[in-house]
C-alpha cells in the first residue's frame, strides 16, 4: 500500500478525551481535515467527500459530531419529499402552475410502492379526476391487453417507472435519486425552510418555500417537530408490512381460476391449494395478478409487529419475507402440472409498509366519518375503500381484522384541513401520513386516494407561494377553481 494510501486510511487518531474521528485526504487541491473543521473538496468527480470531525463520548455509547459546513444542494419554490404515487402528483400538480419544484426519492426510481414495491394494482382509483386519470391513461395504453382490460389499474411497474419519469420531466420536475431525508429546519415564526438529505454526494441542504411530505412514513414532518400518531393502543400496533414478487413460468389458461381478476373467490382457491400441499403461507388471502405475457404479481406475505422506524426490524422483516416467497414458489413447484416451472423473476426492492406516522393536521378524518360518510366543504377528492385493518397478529386469522368494521363505512371526503400540518407552517402532507385515525387511516391509505391527495397538496403548495400565504390560509375551493 502507497504512502497516500495508508494516509487516506487513518479514520481513528486517539486523544486524551476519547477518540477525534477524522483523516487526512488525498486530494492534491485541500490540505488535510483536521478535528477543528471540515473541508468540501472541489472536484467531487474524483469521489473525495465532505469530512466530519468529532468525539466519541467517555462510555463510547455517543459520538458528538462537530459543526461543519453543509453545502446548499438547491432551492426551490417546492419540495417534495418522496416520489411515491402521491409524491409525483404532488410534484406535477406544483410544476404545472409554473413554480420550481424540486422532488427528492431514497429509491433508484419514481413511483415508490407501486414501482420499487411491484405493487401492480391500483384500489380506489375508479372515481378520481384530475392527475389519477391521466396516468391510468398512460398505463393502459402503454401496456399489455390485461392493463387494458383493467383500465390501467393493473399495470407493469416497468413501464410504470418510464411514465412517471416521463411526465416528471416534461413538466420541469428536478428530481434527485438515491437521496434520504435526514432532517429539517425551521426558522423563528415555525416555519420549515430547509431539509437535510443524505446521498453519494454526502450531507446537503435543499432550501424552498414550500414542502410536501409524501414520504409515507411521515418523516419530513416528524423531523420539522410535528406531532403525530401511530398504529393503535399503548403498543402503538401497527398492521404488518408485505413483500411482493414476479413470478413466471406457468400458463395463464391453466391456472386460470387461481388469478385474482377472475373473482374474489380465486385467493381462497389459491390458498386451498398451497394447504393442500404443506403450505403455510404467513399471509391467508394470497393473490395472484397476471400481469402481460407470462409475468404474474404474487402477495401472500405478512411480516408482523414491525415498526416503520427501525431499521434493524424492517431488515429482519425483509429476510424473512424474502425466503418466505422463495420457499412459497418452491412448494408451488413441487405440486407439479402447470406450476411445475413457476419461479421468481423478482422481489421487491423494498417491503410494502401500510402503516407509519400519522401527521396531525388541522382536521383528522375518524372512524365516525366514515361511518357517517363525511360530506366537507373543502373535499379534495371521495375514498371509497372499506375499512381494511390487516390482521394484526401471526396468532389471528392473517388475513383481515373484521372487528375494526362494527361501524362500516360510507364513501367519504378527505378534507384538504386533513393535508396540512398542524404544528408547523409551510408543510403539507399526502398520502398514508395524512391526518385521521387508525380505522380511517386503513381506508385511506390506498394508492388510489394518494395520487388525488397529493395533486392537491402540490397545487395549494405552489398557489401560496403564488399568493404569498400559508397553505393553512388557502380555502381549497378557491385553490382548485385557479
Amino acid at each position: 500500500m502507497t504512502n497516500s494510501g495508508n494516509s487516506r486510511r487513518r479514520f481513528i487518531q486517539h486523544s486524551v478525551g476519547g477518540l477525534v474521528v477524522s483523516a487526512s485526504l488525498a486530494s492534491p487541491e485541500t490540505a488535510a481535515v483536521s478535528a477543528d473543521g471540515a473541508v468540501r473538496i472541489a472536484n467531487p468527480v474524483s469521489g473525495d467527500v465532505l469530512r466530519t470531525a468529532g468525539r466519541l463520548s467517555a462510555d463510547g455509547m455517543h459520538l458528538f459530531e462537530q459543526e461543519r459546513p453543509i453545502p446548499v444542494a438547491g432551492k426551490a419554490d417546492v419540495l417534495v419529499c418522496g416520489a411515491g404515487p402521491a409524491g409525483v402528483a404532488a410534484a406535477l400538480a406544483a410544476a404545472r402552475t409554473g413554480v420550481s419544484v424540486q422532488l427528492i426519492e431514497v429509491a433508484g426510481c419514481l413511483g415508490g410502492v407501486w414501482t420499487a414495491g411491484l405493487l401492480t394494482k391500483i384500489l380506489d382509483s375508479e372515481n378520481k379526476s384530475g392527475i389519477m386519470v391521466e396516468l391510468l391513461r398512460e398505463f393502459s395504453n402503454r401496456g399489455s391487453e390485461v392493463a387494458r382490460q383493467t383500465r390501467g389499474t393493473v399495470y407493469d411497474p416497468e413501464i410504470a417507472k418510464l411514465v412517471l419519469e416521463e411526465l416528471c420531466v416534461k413538466a420541469g420536475v428536478r428530481i434527485r435519486l438515491h437521496t434520504r431525508l435526514v432532517g429539517a429546519v425551521t426558522d423563528e415564526r415555525n416555519r420549515v425552510v430547509a431539509v437535510l438529505t443524505e446521498s453519494r454526494n454526502g450531507r446537503e441542504a435543499w432550501q424552498a418555500e414550500r414542502f410536501v411530505d409524501c414520504s409515507g412514513d411521515g418523516d419530513l414532518a416528524a423531523h420539522a417537530g410535528c406531532r403525530f400518531d401511530v398504529g393503535v393502543g399503548a403498543e402503538c400496533t401497527c398492521q404488518p408490512m408485505s413483500m411482493l414478487a414476479l413470478l413466471t413460468g406457468v400458463d395463464p389458461q391453466e391456472i386460470g381460476p387461481y388469478i385474482r381478476e377472475s373473482g374474489s373467490a380465486a385467493k381462497s382457491r389459491l390458498l386451498g391449494l398451497m394447504e393442500e400441499h404443506g403450505i403455510a403461507p404467513s399471509y391467508r388471502a394470497p393473490t395472484l395478478r397476471h400481469l402481460h405475457s407470462g409475468i404474474y404479481s404474487l402477495m401472500t406475505n405478512h411480516e408482523y409487529g414491525v415498526s416503520a422506524f427501525d431499521a434493524d426490524a424492517i431488515t429482519a422483516a425483509t429476510l424473512r419475507a424474502r425466503r418466505e416467497i422463495h420457499e412459497i414458489v418452491d412448494g408451488l413447484r413441487k405440486v407439479g402440472g402447470p406450476w411445475q416451472n413457476l419461479s421468481v423473476v423478482a422481489t421487491a426492492e423494498q417491503i410494502g409498509v401500510r402503516e407509519g406516522r400519522r401527521i396531525r393536521g388541522r382536521y383528522a378524518i375518524t372512524a365516525e366519518d366514515l361511518a357517517t360518510g363525511l360530506r366537507h366543504e373543502q373535499a379534495v377528492c371521495t375514498a371509497r375503500f372499506p375499512i381494511d385493518v390487516h390482521a394484526l397478529a401471526a396468532d389471528g386469522n392473517k388475513e383481515v381484522d373484521r372487528n375494526f368494521r362494527e361501524n362500516g363505512s360510507k364513501p367519504y371526503n378527505i378534507p384538504y384541513p386533513a393535508l396540512v400540518a398542524a404544528d408547523v407552517d409551510g408543510l403539507l402532507m399526502a398520502g398514508r401520513c395524512i391526518s385521521g385515525d387508525f380505522i380511517a387511516h386503513s381506508s385511506y391509505r390506498v394508492t388510489g386516494n394518494s395520487v388525488p391527495m397529493g395533486e392537491a397538496a402540490g397545487r395549494a403548495a405552489a398557489v401560496s407561494v403564488q399568493q404569498n400565504v400559508m397553505p393553512h390560509e388557502l380555502d381549497w375551493n378557491a385553490v382548485k377553481s385557479q
